[in-house]
């Protein structure tokens, strides 16, 4: 891959009607992005997807189809969900402008990036939201804030666009660290879960809330693959003196 926009993926969630995969499919190529993935859509391939294309059919032969967004975004370092404002999962939330800055500075980088969108009625739901490293709003207009899932991708592609003609030559190679990807993260959540339940931290109380609150604090941080090894080893420490003083996970409490 040797242009930023080569690393950028446009995922639809669940998407409920064909035509808007179509559609979404002819925006991206509008605006020069051609990884289009697809997490358990209702119906693809189909006919009104091909017709709403318009053109852009190489993008639909060439989709990636997931069962999870989990599987979507496992090489992901960076996965920003497209969504309404909410509280139900508190992210930090961007603009497009400034979602389609990130992105570029990410995929400058080397890192592989997701623009995630949810189905057409409900969006993403509170598991999927857990995924995403930050939210984007798009501010349409608060008395009719209804915006197509299609058109949605158009303004993002079209922020994303803008982002990549306005980069300047000699960013583009500038080396960096890897970020971590998602499926390295992942990896790190799972064992700071194992190892939180074999000190004890939690004390009795649901270990949900607390979790939830160190994936944000990781999250923000953009660790690379070297700070997640780092992390994984002390954790491994602790959970080996866990192990000695008898509180591991399968030792008898």
């Amino acid at each position: 891959m040797d242009r930023p926009e080569q690393r950028i993926r446009i995922v639809l969630v669940g998407t409920q009607h064909p035509g808007n995969i179509g559609s979404a499919a002819r925006a991206m190529k509008t605006m020069g992005l051609s990884r289009l993935v697809l997490v358990a859509p209702e119906r693809f391939p189909h006919p009104e997807a091909q017709a709403l294309a318009a053109g852009a059919d190489d993008l639909l032969a060439a989709a990636a189809v997931h069962a999870t967004l989990v599987e979507a975004v496992a090489d992901c370092t960076l996965v920003l969900g497209c969504t309404a404002r909410s509280r139900r999962v508190p992210l930090p939330e961007q603009g497009p402008r400034e979602a389609a800055a990130a992105v570029l500075e990410e995929a400058v980088g080397g890192g592989d990036v997701a623009v995630v969108f949810g189905r057409e009625r409900t969006g993403l739901d509170n598991h999927e939201l857990q995924l995403c490293h930050q939210a984007v709003h798009i501010p349409a207009n608060p008395d009719y804030s209804s915006l197509n899932l299609a058109a949605a991708v158009q303004v993002l592609a079209w922020e994303l666009r803008s982002a990549v003609l306005a980069l300047e030559p000699r960013d583009a190679g500038e080396p960096r660290d890897p970020a971590a990807t998602h499926a390295q993260l992942e990896g790190l959540f799972a064992q700071l879960a194992d190892t939180l339940d074999a000190i004890d931290f939690h004390k009795g109380r649901a270990p949900e809330s607390a979790m939830r609150k160190l994936r944000r604090i990781f999250l923000r941080c953009r660790l690379d693959a070297r700070e997640v090894r780092l992390l994984r080893g002390v954790l491994a420490d602790a959970q080996r003196m866990a192990r000695l003083a008898g509180r591991g996970p399968d030792e008898p409490r």
